[in-house]
C-alpha cells in the first residue's frame, strides 16, 4: 500500500472541498437563474419571511381562519345553502336574498365581538377563548341543521346564521391580531392582506370544487354536515396560538369598565375624523349601490327551461374556477398594484367592476349564443373576469381599513369598519331582493332578470362619482392624525394586556 505525505493529503482534501463548494455555488446559481425554480421557491420564501417576522402560530391562525373557516366554509356554504333553500325548502329567490341578508347579522355585530376580544379576557386570555367559542358555535349549528329533518324554516335559518357567526367571531379575533401587526410593522400590511387573500381564495377553490359533488351524493341537507369540520380546527387553534396570559392583580370588573370606556371614546374620536369617516362612507356606499342579483342568477342557471340548466357539479365548478381567478387577482395586486395610491387604484378598479358587470347582462340575454360562444365557456369566462376584478377592488379597501385603526383598540375599531362593510353587503342583498321582487323575478319567471342586472350595473357606474371620499395617500402612509395614535394607545396602555404576536420591530413614527 502506498503511503501519502500528510501535506499532500491535506491538499487533496482542500481541493475536494473547494470542488464541492464550486458545485454548490453552481447549483445555487443555476436555481437562481432558472425562472421556473424561482417561481416555485418564491411563495415558500415569502412564507418563511412572514414566519420570521411574525409568530408562526399567528401565521397558522391566518391559514386556518382565512383558508379553512372563511375560504372553504364560506364558499361551500354559499353553494350548499342555495341548493338547500331551492330544492329542500322550495323558497323564492327574492326571499332567499332576504335570508342571505340575515346571514350578515353576525358580521354586523363585529364591533361587539371586537370589544369582547379587546377588553373581556377569559382566564387571562383575550384571543384564545374566542377561537374556542367560534369553533363550538359552528360545530353545534352545522350538526343541528344537517341531522334534523323536522326543523322549522326559522330554526334552520337560525342554525345557518350560527354557522356564519362561527366564521365571524374567528374572523374578528384574527383580524385584531392582523390590525395590530399592520400598525406595528407597516411594511408588512400589504403582505398580510395578500396572505389573507391567498388563503381565502385557495380555501374557496376547494370549497366550490367539492360543493356540487357533495350536494349531488349527500343531498343539500346532508352536505351541510361537513360544515362542522372547519370549526373543529378553530377550537384546536384556541389552544395552540401563542398568547401571554394576564398577570394583573387589579379588579377585573373595574378594569373591564375602564377599558370599555376607553374603547368607546377612542372609536368615537377616531370616526369623527374626516380622514376616517369619508373612506368608511365610500366603502359602505360602494357595496350598497352594487345590489346583489346572485339568487336570481342562480335560479336561472339551474332552470331547465328558461336558463342553461347547469348541473349541481357544474355550478360548483363555475365558482371553483372563480376562486382560482381570485388567486390571480391577489397575485396581480401583490405584485403590481400595492404601491399605487388608494384613490387611483380604487377608481380604476370600480370602473372595471362596472364594465365587467355587463357580461352578466350579455349572458342573461343570450347574446353569447348569437356570437357563437357556448354557455359553459361564456359563464366560466365571465366568472373569471368578475372575480379577478372583485379581488383587485376589495384588497385595497381592506388595506385602507387597517390604516384607519388606532393602536390600543385596533381590534374593536377594525371590527367597526368591517361592520360598516357588512352593513353595506346586507343592504346590497336586501336591495337586490327588493328589486327582484318588484320586477317579479320568481322561481320560474325570469322575464325581467335582465332589467334587474342592468339597474345593478348603472348603480355600479354611479359609484365612481363618490371616489373623492377616498384619500390620495399611498398604501404605506399613516392616514389618521398622530395625536389619535398616541393618545388612544397611551390611554389604553395603562393596563394593556392585548395579544402581541410579534416584537415591536418597527415603531410608529408620529
Amino acid at each position: 500500500m502506498l503511503s501519502m505525505d500528510p501535506s499532500q493529503e491535506t491538499n487533496i482534501i482542500d481541493q475536494a472541498t473547494s470542488d464541492q463548494k464550486d458545485d454548490d455555488h453552481h447549483h445555487r446559481h443555476s436555481n437562481s437563474t432558472n425562472p421556473f425554480a424561482q417561481m416555485i421557491q418564491q411563495p415558500f420564501q415569502w412564507l418563511q419571511m412572514l414566519s420570521s417576522e411574525l409568530d408562526p402560530t399567528f401565521v397558522l391562525g391566518v391559514v386556518i381562519v382565512y383558508g379553512l373557516s372563511q375560504g372553504f366554509s364560506g364558499s361551500y356554504f354559499r353553494v350548499v345553502a342555495d341548493f338547500y333553500w331551492k330544492d329542500v325548502r322550495k323558497v323564492q329567490p327574492s326571499v332567499v336574498q332576504l335570508y342571505i341578508g340575515l346571514y350578515y347579522i353576525p358580521w354586523v355585530m363585529k364591533p361587539i365581538w371586537g370589544i369582547l376580544t379587546d377588553v373581556f379576557p377569559v382566564q387571562g386570555y383575550r384571543r384564545r377563548p374566542y377561537f374556542v367559542l367560534a369553533g363550538l358555535t359552528g360545530i353545534i349549528s352545522a350538526l343541528m341543521v344537517a341531522l334534523s329533518d323536522s326543523l322549522a324554516a326559522a330554526v334552520a335559518l337560525t342554525c345557518l346564521i350560527g354557522v356564519m357567526a362561527s366564521v365571524a367571531i374567528a374572523d374578528v379575533t384574527i383580524d385584531a391580531c392582523i390590525a395590530r401587526n399592520s400598525i406595528e410593522i407597516r411594511w408588512l400590511a400589504s403582505d398580510l392582506q395578500s396572505l389573507c387573500g391567498f388563503c381565502s381564495s385557495a380555501g374557496a377553490l376547494v370549497g366550490y370544487s367539492t360543493s356540487g359533488f357533495f350536494v349531488h351524493h349527500l343531498g343539500a341537507q346532508g352536505a351541510l354536515g361537513l360544515l362542522a369540520i372547519p370549526p373543529v380546527f378553530l377550537t384546536v387553534l384556541g389552544f395552540v396560538i401563542y398568547e401571554e396570559g394576564s398577570t394583573s392583580l387589579r379588579s377585573v370588573k373595574k378594569k373591564v369598565v375602564e377599558e370599555v370606556g376607553v374603547a368607546i371614546r377612542g372609536m368615537y374620536r377616531t370616526i369623527k375624523c374626516p380622514q376616517v369617516w369619508k373612506p368608511s362612507l365610500y366603502m359602505y356606499l360602494s357595496l350598497t349601490l352594487s345590489i346583489s342579483t346572485h339568487e336570481g342568477q342562480f335560479y336561472w342557471y339551474t332552470d331547465p327551461t328558461a336558463g342553461p340548466a347547469f348541473s349541481q357539479e357544474f355550478v360548483g365548478m363555475i365558482y371553483a374556477v372563480g376562486a382560482m381567478a381570485s388567486i390571480v387577482g391577489v397575485l396581480i395586486y401583490h405584485n403590481t398594484l400595492k404601491d399605487y395610491p388608494f384613490r387611483n387604484l380604487l377608481f380604476f378598479a370600480q370602473l372595471l367592476y362596472a364594465i365587467s358587470g355587463m357580461l352578466d347582462l350579455t349572458f342573461i340575454l343570450r347574446w353569447n349564443l348569437i356570437l357563437g360562444i357556448p354557455d359553459y365557456f361564456f359563464v366560466i369566462m365571465e366568472e373569471c373576469v368578475s372575480r379577478i376584478v372583485s379581488r383587485i377592488r376589495w384588497m385595497p379597501m381592506i388595506v385602507l381599513s387597517t390604516r384607519l385603526c388606532p393602536l390600543g383598540i385596533e381590534g374593536t375599531f377594525f371590527a367597526l369598519l368591517m361592520c360598516i362593510d357588512s352593513l353595506g353587503s346586507l343592504s346590497s342583498k336586501w336591495g337586490g331582493g327588493v328589486v327582484l321582487h318588484a320586477l317579479n323575478v320568481t322561481r320560474t319567471d325570469f322575464t325581467n332578470l335582465w332589467l334587474v342586472i342592468l339597474i345593478r350595473n348603472v348603480l355600479r357606474f354611479s359609484t365612481l362619482a363618490l371616489i373623492f371620499l377616498v384619500p390620495k395617500a399611498d398604501q404605506f402612509d399613516v392616514l389618521i392624525p398622530s395625536d389619535l395614535l398616541t393618545k388612544t394607545s397611551a390611554v389604553s396602555a395603562v393596563d394593556d394586556e392585548s395579544l402581541e404576536l410579534v416584537p415591536m420591530k418597527e415603531k410608529i413614527e408620529v
